[in-house]
This record gives structure tokens, sequence and C-alpha cells, in this order.
């Protein structure tokens, strides 16, 4: 398929919309009316820092909303004020955030429902409202809501879109796209309907796999095996991984997607050798502005002088994970949560989920004596969300002297 073509008349049709409905000041006050908060705006203004009793709270300088995820809310909440009878539906989350999306749904937005990761388009009708999250759709996706006569509210964030265009380039230039992501992640879904041949590596050491698979130090098998779900079909590793170019899913760990790239270079290079790298490698930078300020802003806040800290955002937020993930590498007493809820202030309790496993709760959660917590936010998560966490923070620091 022609995804640049496709893409082009697409956008020329009267049927897609990705401006939005409202100026950018109006939308940026309707979402202060609903989501900002007076207590975090003092609390940046006061270092980060806030100091209850013998509670102290510093925040990391960088976190929560990004201006893709702004965007992507503010908009559909513009498509149900613009389209108020329509019947409205939406391809995914529009933002890993149960709060937002709860919100959505009682402004009657229907989730289109995935069974075993398979969606199901069947009750979209011609004329229906249809929008696009801020991780973005896939190519057949698209189409096949085009196809339909839906009317297609496009909120995918640029910077996702700057990495479908990185893809195409690869395609263009016939190279497989090595994308670090995570395979059944909709970004990545999206961004590897737009690659011509791919590959998804997880982590560091599955890219170590592949490099010393195209260093002629592998098995076929086991590499069909290992991968047979994050490629694409007919990923045949001793032919399409002779041209290589890098991409990434936006919300990865930053110097993880910086060395993953540097080892492929390298190994292209030890291949192929100088004189003819261009020719089997490419690479863009494709590491999203809010991902590594939140990322390097959480470096900044692990070496303050902690007892524990608490990560804020959907369980299934990618940059949310990675922001536990520094926590731990730190090896500081920390807690991923979704809601506020998730504290129980009569019991001093907190559930949680601990990186790569179930949610589990926790007793004696906020320890007496003086206590400093750092907190940190996923970009899905607005700064009123941060607040009533601290909230109960302050109110536990009160009870449990």
């Amino acid at each position: 398929m022609d995804t640049q073509s496709f893409k082009r008349s697409l956008h020329q049709s009267d049927r897609y919309n990705r401006r939005g409905f409202g100026s950018p000041t109006k939308r940026a006050q309707a979402l202060e009316k609903v989501y900002q908060s007076s207590l975090i705006g003092s609390i940046r203004d006061n270092g980060y820092l806030l100091e209850h009793g013998r509670l102290k709270v510093k925040l990391a300088e960088a976190f929560g909303f990004c201006w893709g995820v702004e965007r992507a809310v503010a908009m559909a909440y513009e498509t149900r004020r613009h389209y108020p009878n329509e019947r409205i539906w939406i391809t995914n989350e529009i933002i890993h955030n149960p709060s937002v999306n709860d919100h959505l749904r009682k402004m009657n937005v229907r989730f289109i429902a995935a069974e075993k990761g398979v969606k199901d388009f069947s009750g979209v009708e011609n004329g229906d409202v249809v929008i696009l999250p801020a991780f973005g759709a896939t190519v057949q996706e698209m189409q096949l809501l085009h196809e339909r006569g839906c009317h297609i509210i496009d909120t995918t964030c640029p910077w996702v879109s700057k990495v479908w265009h990185t893809v195409e380039k690869h395609k263009k230039h016939t190279f497989t796209s090595i994308i670090h992501g995570k395979y059944k992640h909709e970004e990545t879904l999206a961004t590897s309907s737009f690659a011509g041949t791919y590959l998804v590596v997880l982590d560091l050491e599955e890219a170590q796999y592949v490099s010393d698979y195209i260093l002629g130090n592998g098995n076929r098998e086991d590499f069909l095996l290992r991968f047979s779900k994050a490629s694409s079909p007919c990923f045949d590793p001793d032919k399409d991984l002779a041209s290589i170019g890098v991409a990434n899913q936006t919300t990865m760990l930053k110097s993880e997607t910086e060395e993953i790239g540097r080892l492929f270079e390298l190994t292209m290079l030890r291949r192929y050798g100088p004189e003819k790298l261009n020719d089997h490698f490419l690479a863009f930078n494709t590491i999203c502005d809010a991902t590594e300020e939140r990322q390097g802003a959480m470096f900044s806040l692990v070496d303050e002088p902690l007892d524990m800290l608490v990560v804020i955002g959907g369980f299934n937020s990618s940059n949310t994970t990675h922001l536990q993930e520094i926590a731990i590498s730190r090896g500081l007493r920390s807690f991923h949560i979704d809601t506020p809820e998730r504290i129980g202030e009569v019991d001093n309790t907190i559930s949680h989920m601990p990186l790569g496993k179930s949610l589990v709760k926790e007793d004696s959660f906020l320890p007496k004596g003086k206590v400093s917590v750092g907190i940190t936010s996923g970009a899905s998560t607005p700064d009123r969300v941060v607040e009533d966490v601290i909230q109960k923070l302050m109110k536990l620091s009160d009870m449990n002297v």
C-alpha cells in the first residue's frame, strides 16, 4: 500500500480534521478549567517544593500533561461540542489516563471494543464521527473509516507523526525499520503500519540479540520464533537485516533508544565497513521532547534526599512506567498509582503496580516521623490528579504522627 498517497488523499477530504474546532488559546483555557491546579502552580512557584508539618513534597521539574496530550484531549472535548447529536467513537483510549477517558464516556463518546487485540468496527456507520487518539491509528483503520464515510478527527501527536515520516523514509530507501518499542502498544502498531519491512525490539537485550545475528552469531529458527509477533509478514532475517534504519515508540526510555541506535550503527560499521555504512544504516532523531524532559527531570529528582517516590499515571502508560524504572534503578522505595483513590487515608495503605507485576496493596504506606516524598507523573496525567494525591499525603501526614 502507498501510505503516503493515502495520507495525502485523506488529508484533502472534507471529512478529515486534524486542526480541531477552536483556537489554541480557547483550547488551553478550557483545559485549565477542568484539569489545572492552583496548588500545583504554587508549588512550582516555590521551587517545586511543599512543606506541610512533617511532610516534605518535592515535585519533578517537568511532569504531567505535555503539549501533544493537551491538544488531543481538548480536541476530543471540542468534537462533542461541535457534534452535539452525532454518534462519536474513539478508536482507543484518547490517552492512558483513566479519569480523562471516564470523562469522555460521560460525554457519551463510545470506545471501539477490542477482543484479543482485534478491534470491532462493525457498529461504526456512515456519517459517524470517529476520533483518532494521541497515539495515532493504523493505516488500515484510517482507510476503513474513510471508506465507510466517517468524519475523522485526528488528534495524533505530531511527535508520533514524525516517527511515521521516519519509517516512510526507511521504506523509500528499502531499509528495514528497527522500531524500539512494545510491539502490542497502539503507537507501535500504528508506526509499523506505515513501515515497509519492520522489526520491533523491546530493549537493549533484544537489540543485542539482533546485532549478534547480523554479525553471524545467531540461529535462524530461534530468531524467527522470538520475533514472530514483532516483525512484518514473511520477515527474513538473512535478507531483511542487510540495510536498517532505527526509529522508536516516542515514550520509550531516551537513553536506551540512543544506546540501541549506537549499537546498530557500530554493528553495521563492523559488518560492512565505514565506506559502505550509509548504504546499510539510517538514523533520525525521533525522541519526543516532552518524554526527554520528563525523564531528565526524573533523573534529577532521584538525586534528591528522598524517603520514597510516587509516580502517577495510567498502568498501561509506557512513558509512566519508564519513569518508574528510573526510580527502581536508584533503589528508591517507589509506588506507581493511576488515581488518587489508590491511597487509603483511613488505614494508611496504598494499592500500587510494581513494575511488571499485578496490583498489590501495601500497609504502613507513609512512615512515621519526618518524611520526604518525591512526586512525578506521566505525560497523560492532569495537574488536578497530582494535586489530589498531594492532598491525600497531607491528610495522612496529619493523622499518622
